[in-house]
């Protein structure tokens, strides 16, 4: 078993915790505002009062950060942990961020020495809880290997994409995925609405036909219901789908149908939804339709 400092314990963060916990290992956390010291998913952990603190000693360190300033400020400033974690210390980043962000986090840490892998999750906090995540991990394949059960234990699979930097861009690639999905499940429900066909009908076919998902189940089934509780926060969506267009036209992909997705996400955060979950955005195009999914 492993000493583990993790640092980050948003929704995804407690989660990965609980599981780090269940499969025995020693977890030391730190969180930039002060977790309940009551909460469940952290049970048996310690608690460091700095991020340093938390990283002294540690086999491995792992974050899950919000975005690429929390990034920025907790690892890449001055002091922050690029500076502070020590060799034989691997550290994994788990946040969904930009890749030339993830690439200045591996060069910092290369340069003192420090392995590293950039290896962001697919799931919200049902898979981060129930240790059902998707990695994708970029690095130097002999560090990804030393790490693997510590990843095992947050996951349901575990993905090596190669070398430094490629988990970050597969995370940008799938969550282009999820997104489109998200609008296309908002646009077909709108106009089957429109249409007068029952929703749960029109859902019962999505379910056993060749263009069935896992999204379309889940969300379907809470969108027509109104729930749009958060298990991924759509002001997060925002945030990912700003990443995947601004990687892709460096790369000079064009991209219009994420173009299209983000911009209704926008909407949808102008609107005040952005605490509710991602699924949120189909509330715009039903708007937009003058239809309630939810009658």
């Amino acid at each position: 078993m492993s000493s583990i400092a993790f640092i980050g314990l948003g929704t995804m963060g407690r989660g990965m915790v609980s599981n780090l916990l269940a499969a025995g290992h020693e977890v030391t956390v730190w969180n930039r505002t002060k977790p309940a010291a009551d909460d469940p998913l952290l049970a048996g952990a310690d608690h460091a009062d700095t991020a340093q603190a938390a990283v002294q000693g540690a086999d491995i360190v792992m974050y899950c950060l919000a975005d690429d300033v929390a990034v920025q400020e907790v690892v890449l400033a001055p002091g922050g942990l690029a500076e502070t974690v020590e060799s034989p210390s691997i550290v994994i980043d788990l946040s969904t961020i930009d890749p030339e962000t993830s690439a200045a986090e591996a060069a910092a840490y290369a340069g003192r020495g420090i392995r590293f892998l950039d290896a962001p999750v697919f799931g919200s906090k049902g898979e981060a809880e129930g240790g059902g995540l998707w990695v994708v991990a970029g690095g130097d394949r002999e560090t990804f290997d030393a790490v693997r059960d510590v990843l095992d234990a947050l996951s349901e699979t575990v993905h090596y994409m190669g070398g430094s930097g490629n988990g970050a861009k597969m995370k940008l690639v799938g969550n282009l995925a999820v997104a489109a999905q998200l609008e296309a499940l908002g646009e077909s429900l709108t106009l089957a609405k429109k249409a007068g066909l029952d929703l749960e009908d029109v859902l019962g076919v999505f379910a056993v036909t060749d263009f069935k998902s896992p999204i379309f189940d889940g969300v379907g089934s809470s969108v027509i219901r109104g729930d749009y509780s958060p298990s991924f926060a759509l002001k997060l969506m925002r945030k990912d789908g700003r990443l995947v267009k601004a990687f892709a036209e460096r790369l000079g992909v064009p991209v219009p149908g994420t173009a299209a997705t983000v911009a209704t996400i926008e909407r949808a955060v102008e609107a005040g939804w952005g605490e509710e979950n991602a699924s949120a955005l189909i509330k715009v195009l039903a708007g937009d339709a003058g239809v309630d999914l939810a009658e």
